[in-house]
């Protein structure tokens, strides 16, 4: 038998009904969510295997405990359990579970987040695993209703009560590149690619007015030769 098996055998069966907390949402826009703090699951491994050990990896070139893509930051941590590590990555989040923009990162959340991931590791061991299953479960319809009510923004189009001011904006504000106004229309809007194009025909007309009336004062500011033998007045 091999070491994996044993150690997934000894700790997926381990009841740890008495060991778990919730994260309750007080709005109750979703289900608590159950988990093991990790003093809770370090106990419970360590009764079983007292020579477990935690590695909480560092970036070596930045000299710090997490590591980061430039934009958000995330820790590794393994569990090694006789001879055997799992190791898991976790993104340093917020309260909200969204991943954290590095320059607001803290000390505190960096520890948080080895924490969670320490429980993370050593579920991957078998211990309590089967609330992290429980929890993704408990999260799809968190995430159905997000897509929800994103998809509730009005669609655009020129039979739309604001067609007319989106219209004017996009004109008043041509300059920014057709690109750069859908973004910020999306903010608000469903942009279809009909629309799309349509707006895209109104940026165009703007610019090529521009054109047009700039070559103009251009040419009323030269000066136009008299053809030759012809004298001047």
């Amino acid at each position: 038998m091999s070491v994996a098996k044993t150690v997934w055998e000894t700790l997926s069966v381990i009841d740890v009904g008495g060991h778990i907390s919730y994260i309750i949402d007080p709005k109750k826009r979703r289900p608590d969510i159950p988990y093991i703090p990790w003093a809770n699951a370090w106990t419970l491994m360590k009764r079983h295997y007292p020579d477990a050990t935690r590695v909480i990896y560092e970036d070596q070139v930045n000299k710090c405990n997490f590591f980061t893509d430039g934009r958000t930051a995330y820790v590794k941590v393994g569990v090694r359990i006789d001879g055997l590590e799992h190791i898991d990555y976790l993104p340093i989040m917020d309260f909200k579970n969204d991943s954290m923009p590095l320059e607001k990162v803290t000390s505190m959340d960096v520890n948080k987040a080895i924490q969670r991931s320490t429980v993370k590791a050593i579920a991957m061991h078998g211990l309590g695993i089967q609330l992290w299953a429980k929890e993704e479960v408990l999260m799809e319809p968190v995430v159905a209703a997000q897509k929800a009510k994103t998809d509730t923004k009005d669609v655009l189009n020129s039979k739309h009560q604001n067609w007319d001011k989106v219209n004017g904006f996009v004109k008043e504000s041509a300059a920014k590149g057709l690109d750069e106004l859908i973004k910020i229309l999306e903010t608000r809007y469903k942009i279809t690619a009909a629309t799309k194009k349509t707006l895209g025909k109104v940026v165009e007309a703007v610019v090529e007015a521009e054109v047009s009336e700039a070559k103009a004062v251009k040419l009323g500011g030269d000066v136009v030769e008299k053809p030759s033998g012809e004298q001047p007045e």
